[in-house]
């Protein structure tokens, strides 16, 4: 086993590899970078070593393979390249883990076999996650990789939350049940949240909002998620920015016998050309935002619908933890939309939740309480770091296992 300190964390995307080295001895970022429009005419490569001074190249990148060997050279001209005897293993963020997978897991054949037979349940992420790893192997056939799981963190959820009432054996058979996703993220912002208020994880209950492009919302109690928005895949939850979020079963079942769409086309639909761009034709929240201030009514009704979904999760998840020590936003919506926290927390003061327009208002790049010192409840912004935490518990794995 490696006595390197350095973790590389990969997330491979159907089209994009995006990647950080991380030094485990202080949690710097050595480098870090995105590789995009893999497979098309006009990839690109973004590289920024820890000297800040950012290299872009136009190339063609025909499939994942030559996209990591260029992420290899990259790092390799800043001297901390894939042979490094410092790198320890390659953390990976796989979307879903199903029921087996609870915890950060050494990659074998096995492992590998497994979560292909997931693609069926995320068939637009295990399939890029995987090649991926097999990539990375490839390249590093002697070094640990570790597989972390965005539904992991969820599978504490109690059998009646991750429970959907149909028929159990048919729900069993073709695993159909509530997993949850960005659980890194919900992992890594709840404990940091329990950091800001120098409390221990285990002493308090928070309700974590991840708002970015996807959204979901969940229940932490003591450390542990007990609910969590997102269900059998991502569409399931909060209004995202293309993503419809909660719907009516039926409605699938009205758009294919009375307005004549397919499955695929519906699925389409409801992940692709809803959510705000589906209300408004915008899913940037910052271009919502300044087309209501001018009055646009499309844009205000987004951004209302938008609101109104997160409350009634925030209500919701009051009442599944039944005491609530803070809600943290995180993200790109939740930590740089002052008004969508505002709006989200308006009118909540009798649950003892309400947010300082002072404190609401700084911009920053800190973990920092934005709500009144009478306040019950705290709330907070709480920046996530998905990256760290799957290299901490890529890199707390290989050392438990040496």
């Amino acid at each position: 086993m490696s006595s390197g300190t350095r973790v590389l964390v990969l997330n491979a995307g159907s089209s994009s590899v995006k990647y950080q080295l991380i030094d485990m001895l202080d949690g710097s970022r050595l480098a870090s970078g995105l590789v995009e429009r893999i497979g098309e005419a006009n990839g690109r490569l973004v590289h920024t070593p820890r000297s800040g001074s950012k290299r872009e190249s136009l190339e063609v990148f025909p499939d994942h393979a030559a996209a990591l060997k260029s992420v290899a050279e990259e790092l390799a001209a800043d001297g901390v390249g894939l042979d490094s005897p410092e790198l320890a293993v390659i953390g990976h963020r796989v979307v879903h883990g199903g029921l087996r997978f609870t915890a950060p897991t050494l990659v074998t054949e096995e492992v590998l076999a497994e979560v292909r037979r997931l693609v069926p349940v995320a068939p637009l992420h295990n399939p890029a996650n995987i090649t991926g790893i097999e990539v990375a192997r490839s390249l590093r056939p002697d070094l640990p990789q570790v597989a972390v799981f965005d539904t992991a963190f969820h599978a504490t959820m109690p059998e009646h939350a991750a429970r959907y009432a149909i028929d159990k054996a048919v729900a069993d058979e073709h695993r159909v049940r509530r997993y949850g996703f960005h659980g890194t993220s919900h992992q890594y912002v709840s404990r940091a949240t329990a950091a800001l208020l120098g409390k221990d994880p285990a002493e308090i209950n928070v309700i974590v909002l991840h708002l970015g492009n996807g959204g979901s919302a969940s229940a932490v109690a003591g450390g542990v998620c007990v609910d969590t928005s997102m269900g059998l895949t991502p569409l399931e939850g909060l209004v995202m920015g293309t993503r419809s979020g909660d719907v009516d079963p039926g409605v699938v079942f009205h758009l294919h016998r009375v307005g004549g769409l397919t499955i695929d086309e519906i699925d389409s639909l409801l992940n692709r050309r809803s959510g705000l761009l589906g209300l408004c034709g915008d899913n940037d929240m910052r271009e919502i935002l300044r087309r209501a201030e001018q009055g646009d009514a499309d844009a205000k009704l987004a951004f209302d619908t938008y609101v109104h979904r997160l409350r009634k999760y925030i209500g919701a998840y009051y009442a599944v933890l039944g005491r609530v020590d803070a809600i943290a936003f995180t993200a790109g919506v939740g930590e740089n939309a002052a008004p969508v926290r505002a709006a989200a927390t308006a009118g909540l003061e009798e649950l003892g939740i309400a947010v300082d327009a002072e404190l609401n208002s700084v911009r920053s790049g800190e973990a920092r309480v934005i709500s009144p010192g009478y306040a019950r409840v705290t709330v907070a912004v709480v920046p996530t770091d998905e990256e760290l935490e799957i290299a901490r518990q890529a890199f707390a794995l290989v050392h438990t296992s040496s």
